[in-house]
């Protein structure tokens, strides 16, 4: 029993230490920026905008957000993803 809280223990504090790690991501501000984070941020780490952004024009960030409501059933409305898409292309854009 001892053994099995100890590795708990020692597996939450690995974890928190990793945390501690990650730096906060900065988007660029702009129109779209609350539905980027809010709609995206939700499911997975901002990075990947700025790690793609070099590879993506408007129509492959249409085509990521579409990816993610069809493929992934991510609940962004037609609305919010035409904002997410504008900011994407407008301030990642290739």
């Amino acid at each position: 029993m001892r053994v099995a809280v100890l590795a708990m223990i020692a597996a939450f504090a690995g974890a928190a230490a990793a945390g501690a790690e990650e730096k906060p991501i900065a988007l660029k501000p702009g129109p779209g920026l609350d539905k980027v984070e809010g709609h995206c941020g939700a499911c997975h780490s901002l990075d990947y905008i700025q790690m793609n952004s070099p590879f993506l024009n408007a129509a492959g960030w249409n085509a990521e957000v579409t990816k993610m409501i069809k493929a992934f059933g991510a609940p962004i409305d037609d609305a919010d993803a035409r904002a997410i898409v504008d900011y994407l292309a407008k301030n990642y854009g290739s």
